[in-house]
């Protein structure tokens, strides 16, 4: 079974010479330009529970050596570096895109945090930080009644 790639200039009767339409669609949508206008920021989760705030941060191939994580006042942030290792000086590469991964987020912390009991933990590409709030800040939950 033979793959072939629908063209879409083809079906919509496209006076442009075979070929000519590919020339442009692979400069266009070439990874190099691609990617590069893609966002680099990882995702993130925050929850609440009663007790703490959770951040998980998506951040697969990087080492817990990578990251920094610095509290400045009540302003969390989350940075990591990486610069790719050269590997061989020999190869000659066609086209290497992996060579330096960096990038920052920052938190504003509400007051309710105690500033330190802040836990970090890198585990399966994701860096998981754990916030305890300080005691006067767990509510209990109760029902109130209504008058």
């Amino acid at each position: 079974m033979t793959l072939v790639k629908f063209d879409e200039g083809k079906s919509k009767g496209s006076l442009v010479r075979p070929g000519f339409d590919n020339i442009f669609e692979s400069i266009l949508n070439d990874t190099f330009l691609s990617d590069r206008m893609v966002s680099r920021v990882p995702a993130v989760n925050i929850a609440e529970t009663n007790g703490h705030y959770h951040i998980e941060l998506a951040a697969p191939g990087l080492k817990k050596e990578d990251f920094k994580v610095n509290l400045d006042g009540d302003m969390l942030t989350i940075s990591a570096e990486k610069e790719a290792e050269q590997g061989d000086r020999d190869k000659k590469y066609n086209k290497r895109e992996y060579t330096y991964t960096s990038f920052v987020r920052s938190f504003t912390l509400p007051e309710s945090v105690d500033e330190g009991s802040i836990e970090a933990e890198y585990t399966d590409g994701v860096l998981r930080i754990n916030i305890a709030k300080r005691e006067e800040a767990r509510t209990a939950s109760r029902q109130i009644e209504i008058k």
